[in-house]
């Protein structure tokens, strides 16, 4: 713990990352307004009629003979809109901040920036180690290897827990902070602080895992920037590439499989495969449905991989 809050860098990076959070709070209060009384009626109203509207013209749909053959009238119209369909900023010039529609949002948010700062410094935490040849000393005073590497594994781990609630804190502070000053003063759904905790409690595991993967994977490779060299590969060029020739693998993506851990009630992905039209030649989508259990299983599974690879190979290989 005292070799963890001694380095410079992830003292650096912590900093810059508290820096940022003020400064995204800052811009985020010039970029919501506090509107008056009359222009929410009008707003209301517009939204009323809007909803009006939309549904005459689908019960005109609906009254229409000719649809295309094999199509409901239902799916060819639409289903019935209702006013949960409309956002009020849509119809507001400054449209104030609104908890309800931002909460789970921003958390989600949050746990991205936090899983990245935490990959940072897992990266380093190891791979400085590495360039620096300072584990090989550590090993003189504790030559116990797979004794040094899980303590540095438990530590990365309290470390990366405690970063991502304190980037959850941040965004809490945050959303409060708005909702004080330029938010909306309108009562919060059933069930929004258990839904937006929840989605929290997900991000902060998301940032764990991160945060001992980057870990795992620079200690494969004995440097910071090869690691995160491999990474970059990975999630621009690997992903990219499967999801433009191997589109049923998505799935399987990493990027994927994070986003639904942490999004309110899972994922569902629509894919397009060219090798399963319907009977009229027609490309439909297939949907796969990512939950919570099954994106954590996936990259549990392959944080522990890593992990457990990389002491195997520092147990056996040679250290100069």
């Amino acid at each position: 713990m005292h070799r963890f809050r001694s380095r410079r860098f992830i003292q650096v990076v912590l900093a810059l990352a508290v820096v940022g959070w003020l400064a995204a709070t800052g811009i985020a209060l010039t970029q919501y307004g506090t509107p008056t009384a009359d222009e929410i009626a009008r707003a209301e109203q517009q939204i009323d009629a809007d909803v009006a509207m939309n549904e005459e013209f689908r019960q005109e749909c609906l009254a229409d003979a000719e649809l295309p053959a094999g199509t409901s009238p239902e799916d060819f119209c639409g289903p019935e809109q209702s006013r949960d369909d409309y956002d009020l900023s849509w119809y507001l010039d400054t449209a104030p901040f609104d908890l309800a529609a931002s909460g789970t949002t921003g958390a989600l948010g949050f746990a991205a920036l936090a899983s990245v700062v935490v990959a940072l410094v897992g990266a380093t935490w190891i791979g400085a180690e590495w360039s620096t040849r300072s584990l090989v000393a550590l090993l003189f005073w504790v030559p116990r290897r797979m004794q040094v590497m899980a303590a540095k594994v438990v530590v990365l781990t309290g470390a990366a827990a405690v970063i991502g609630v304190l980037a959850q804190a941040g965004w809490l502070a945050m959303a409060g902070t708005l909702h004080a000053l330029v938010g909306r003063d309108a009562a919060l759904p059933a069930g929004f602080w258990g839904d937006l905790l929840q989605t929290q409690a997900r991000g902060v595991l998301l940032t764990v895992l991160a945060a001992l993967l980057a870990f795992g994977l620079t200690n494969l490779v004995r440097n910071t920037g090869a690691a995160l060299g491999v990474a970059f590969v990975y999630l621009v060029v690997v992903e990219s590439a499967v999801r433009g020739l191997r589109p049923l693998w998505q799935p399987w993506l990493l990027s994927n499989n994070a986003v639904a851990l942490v999004e309110q009630g899972g994922s569902t992905l629509y894919v397009y495969d060219e090798s399963r039209p319907d009977v009229d030649g027609v490309l439909q989508p297939v949907e796969y449905y990512l939950g919570h259990l099954q994106s954590g299983l996936l990259l549990g599974a392959v944080t522990a991989v890593v992990l457990v690879l990389g002491a195997v190979l520092f147990a056996r290989r040679d250290l100069q």
